[in-house]
């Protein structure tokens, strides 16, 4: 497998997964301004959406988005609590809280747009992003285990820090959300995270 990331993206998501699963894989950097990759490759060749990540799984068959290619990953390893069986509560639980990360995700990521208007700037970091983490909590404190999912460290730990990681750069306050910074801060002390960052050169 080749994962196409960009270092701090939610592509990093899939690479620390990646790492924690022990599965042989490359990576190959992606320049989202330029839409080039390390190797000078069209990016829009492989992924016409341009968006990080992109997974290839097999010579010119690629997956994107985090859903498709967090549970791919996590269908390829031994690990039971990223792989519950397809036809089960658990698999369908599991595609469920990757589907909120993107929800947060989409709060958090609208931010990084250039030229953001001020209203909706104010919109964002006083409404949307504080209902997103509230739920986020919630859900953290309903499960009790210090993940998302009851099965303990999944797929969506792994984004969900991610996402959350974004929030100093943002000035996104998270001191209301303890539940959330101890996820955040337990997924980048796993040994998988750390590795996962000194490769795409964030430490």
């Amino acid at each position: 497998m080749k994962l196409y990331y960009t270092p701090g993206a939610c592509s990093l998501a899939a690479h620390i997964i990646l790492n924690e699963t022990g599965l042989s894989h490359t990576l190959e950097r992606v320049d989202l301004k330029t839409r080039t990759t390390a190797s000078g490759a069209d990016y829009l060749k492989i992924n016409p959406r341009g968006a990080v990540p992109a997974l290839e799984i097999a010579p010119g068959e690629v997956l994107t988005q985090n859903v498709a290619v967090l549970t791919y990953i996590g269908q390829q390893a031994g690990n039971v609590a990223m792989h519950p069986a397809p036809d089960s509560v658990a698999f369908f639980r599991l595609l469920e809280a990757i589907g909120f990360c993107e929800d947060v995700h989409g709060a958090f990521g609208a931010l990084f747009a250039p030229g953001l208007p001020d209203v909706t700037r104010d919109h964002l970091l006083n409404t949307l992003i504080p209902r997103r983490l509230g739920q986020v909590e919630a859900m953290l404190a309903a499960c009790g285990n210090g993940h998302l999912l009851p099965q303990g460290f999944t797929q969506a730990d792994a984004l969900m820090a991610v996402i959350l990681s974004w929030a100093a750069p943002l000035q996104v306050d998270l001191s209301a959300y303890p539940h959330a910074c101890a996820l955040r801060d337990a997924v980048f002390a796993r040994p998988a995270a750390q590795k996962a960052r000194s490769e795409e050169g964030l430490d």
